[in-house]
């Protein structure tokens, strides 16, 4: 895999493997990158390619980040997956 810069916004992992870093991305712990998008919002992605989070904040996106791979690895905490509400409608529209 190839890791190149190039002045786009949105990460693209194309046939050949090889991830376009936007400018200004910033390489968090070795394993994922975290940068400001156009719309002053943020985003992460992990060295592979892999879309993540995005969010208001830089420490926001990074702290989610860390945890969410570290829920991946290690499992799911009991409680922290679940659904909340309904999708079903009753009654007619």
């Amino acid at each position: 895999m190839v890791l190149t810069k190039r002045k786009r916004i949105q990460m693209i992992q194309t046939a050949t493997d090889q991830v376009i870093i936007p400018d200004g991305a910033e390489l968090i712990d070795e394993c994922f990158y975290v940068w400001e998008t156009r719309y002053g919002l943020y985003s992460t992605m992990t060295k592979e390619g892999r879309q993540m989070m995005t969010g208001a904040t830089k420490d926001g996106v990074t702290l989610m980040t860390r945890w969410h791979l570290k829920c991946e690895q290690e499992g799911w905490p009991e409680g922290s997956v679940r659904v909340v509400g309904s999708s079903i409608v009753s009654g007619k529209l």
